[in-house]
């Protein structure tokens, strides 16, 4: 129930979706032409012109539900209260069309787009203005009731909406931050590493400085170099806590282990490894990160990929980047592309923490594609 309020009451993200804003002029177009065709053809509606008038701006003002939901909602139900109570205290004959239902799908963009303090002003409007239509068109209790529960089922599909998309984002950046750690605690194991030997040679050469006059330069040749890749990986580095764990004190795994990962994979269905090109030079964090992702796209080929017989992973290298392309060869949905899970949205991350960039999608014949460019030096933002 708390995170449910907090839901609420947090500021939403409204859609900035040009295709959306299309079927908008769509919807307001047809219902525009469906309030002037009852206005004109409909002999029992009363105040005809002012019925249409109504009409046309409630469906025009939809326009702007999403990004100014309190603005709508005041200036359609402040419209209706005063028209309601013109109704009521001058005993005059009820205006509205039928086709003007479509002002519930206000509620639920107040709901749905509005901030917390919105929603409240705004539901104070809504209510007041079904209560008062309620009260001049209803005289039965029973009915009155049911209509109340109809008028309002819109707010409540609008917060179920709105508590579902902010828990979907939430999971979303709590995928985005665990990549995130994760590539910080590989960079501080290699780090660690470095700085290991570092530590090792410098007691070395100090052992060795009396019997072997040159043991203290090929320590200090030793530890100039490994300082230099510390320096180059911490520069890499992200923000990041270990929570208190221990580092893993084996070799992390790199692009060299990808060819293990084909054989852990088994014959169905059966996975190619192919490593062409350049591939040295690579800093550790890159190495890691290219094995993470080649790891997680052959996951989700043979976890999702469906009839499919055969998953290539090709890496590439040249003087500057490295390429990893896995696909398969499994049946192609077709329709709508699907929203990305969250390890997809890992992997993008890290790709983007590292320089690089990720994309995925359907094959040009059939199956699933994931393609990922990063910088052999791993300079990410």
């Amino acid at each position: 129930m708390r995170n449910a309020l907090r839901s609420l009451w947090a500021e939403p993200r409204a859609p900035n979706n040009p295709e959306i804003l299309w079927w908008d002029r769509w919807l307001v177009a047809v219902l525009i032409v469906g309030s002037v065709v009852e206005g004109v053809l409909r002999d029992d509606v009363a105040g005809r012109p002012l019925a249409i008038a109504l009409a046309m701006m409630l469906a025009v003002i939809l326009l702007w539900r999403r990004t100014h939901p309190l603005v709508v909602t005041a200036i359609a139900f402040g419209s209706i209260l005063v028209l309601n109570l013109v109704t009521l205290l001058g005993s005059y004959p009820s205006v509205g069309l039928d086709t003007s239902v479509f002002v519930l799908l206000i509620p639920y963009a107040l709901v749905r787009w509005g901030s917390g303090r919105e929603i409240v002003i705004g539901l104070v409007l809504v209510v007041a203005g079904f209560v008062l239509g309620i009260a001049v068109d209803i005289a039965d209790w029973g009915e009155a009731i049911a209509a109340f529960v109809f008028a309002t089922s819109p707010i409540l599909i609008g917060a179920t909406v709105r508590y579902r998309a902010h828990a979907r984002s939430r999971d979303r950046e709590q995928a985005v931050l665990k990549e995130r750690e994760q590539l910080a605690r590989e960079l501080h194991d290699t780090v660690a590493h470095h700085v290991s030997a570092i530590a090792i040679r410098a007691q070395a050469g100090r052992t060795l400085a009396a019997t072997n006059p040159g043991a203290p330069i090929d320590a200090l040749n030793v530890i100039e170099a490994e300082a230099s890749r510390t320096l180059a990986e911490m520069r890499s580095m992200v923000g990041a806590l270990r929570n208190g764990e221990e580092p893993e004190l084996a070799p992390l795994p790199g692009m060299s282990d990808i060819a293990r990962l084909a054989k852990a994979a088994g014959q169905a269905p059966r996975v190619e490894v192919e490593l062409s090109g350049s591939l040295d030079g690579v800093a550790p964090s890159v190495d890691a990160a290219v094995y993470r992702l080649a790891q997680e796209s052959i996951t989700n080929a043979l976890r999702h990929s469906r009839n499919a017989t055969r998953v290539e992973v090709r890496l590439q290298g040249d003087e500057r980047t490295v390429s990893l392309t896995v696909r398969d060869d499994g049946d192609t949905v077709r329709g709508p592309a699907p929203e990305p899970g969250f390890g997809l949205l890992g992997m993008t991350e890290r790709a983007k923490l590292l320089g690089g960039s990720l994309e995925s999608g359907p094959g040009p014949e059939r199956g699933w594609v994931v393609t990922a460019v990063l910088p052999k030096d791993g300079r990410g933002r």
